[in-house]
């Protein structure tokens, strides 16, 4: 569990020769959730409503994936999409979970597809929540969240790209994701992902459109209409290709979805997932 001292903190576990923090709560069927690339993120940072709403009825897992967070960094590593695929399925296996519900965000619904086509018998349905993973191309605000250098007016202007209510970005929370950020070896990692020019760390991402349309799974696709990082148009596409599809498109919302709208999106997440 959580340590009272800093809640970003949870278990650890050994997950593909990777010390991996995650947090795991609740009791039922697993449901994964893949946080998204923002400076500083974790995984708590990321579904800290998320978690405990779901937990009422599943056992949420939620790891600082590969180069993020509270998750060991091993020196010379190439972060690419097989090299974090490896770490899920890892995290799976040391959990002894043969087969989960997913949430991706952002990064992580690109993870997320990826995984899918890939070991598609480790996956049961999916979220999709401002996803990427199919080709387009790199938005201003994603090109300035991924070149971000630290300082607090450099934060200040990632955090209000990320959501439609800026009144959700206090001083507070603009102090706590720059102090994230500065932690020991966090830049470092983050800034060797994403180096410019950025278009090919995106089309990296990418999981072909036929292999996206040949996906058997049930999948909820969620976005905000007002998203400056990630377009609508993105989702759009998926709901197209993938057969068993459904999209919900939030209005006055931006790429924080489970945030700005989080009881909603809670509550129609833990419908889809039942």
């Amino acid at each position: 569990m959580s340590t009272p001292s800093d809640p970003e903190i949870g278990r650890s576990v050994d997950a593909a020769g990777i010390k991996t923090n995650y947090h795991d709560q609740g009791e039922g069927p697993p449901v994964v959730l893949i946080h998204g690339s923002g400076p500083g993120v974790t995984a708590y940072a990321n579904w800290r409503f998320t978690i405990p709403a779901l937990a009422k009825r599943f056992r949420v897992i939620a790891p600082d994936m590969a180069g993020f967070g509270y998750t060991e960094r091993k020196p010379g590593v190439t972060y690419n999409l097989d090299f974090w695929i490896r770490h899920i399925v890892g995290l799976l296996d040391a959990l002894s979970i043969p087969k989960a519900r997913f949430i991706g965000n952002s990064y992580g619904g690109a993870l997320t597809l990826a995984l899918a086509s890939r070991h598609p018998e480790r996956i049961e349905k999916f979220v999709l929540m401002g996803s990427v993973g199919t080709d387009a191309p790199l938005t201003p605000g994603l090109d300035a969240v991924w070149g971000y250098e630290p300082s607090l007016e450099g934060m200040r202007k990632i955090v209000t790209l990320f959501a439609y209510n800026q009144a959700l970005m206090t001083d507070d929370l603009i102090r706590s994701r720059y102090e994230a950020s500065v932690r020991p070896g966090y830049h470092e990692s983050y800034s060797s992902m994403f180096p410019a020019p950025r278009q090919r760390h995106l089309e990296a991402l990418r999981t072909p459109d036929e292999k996206i349309k040949a996906l058997p799974h049930e999948v909820l696709i969620v976005h905000g209409r007002d998203d400056r990082v990630i377009p609508v148009s993105g989702s759009i596409k998926l709901n197209q290709l993938i057969e068993r599809s459904e999209l919900h498109v939030f209005g006055q919302c931006g790429h924080w979805t489970q945030i700005e709208k989080k009881d909603r999106f809670n509550q129609l997440v833990e419908d889809f997932l039942v």
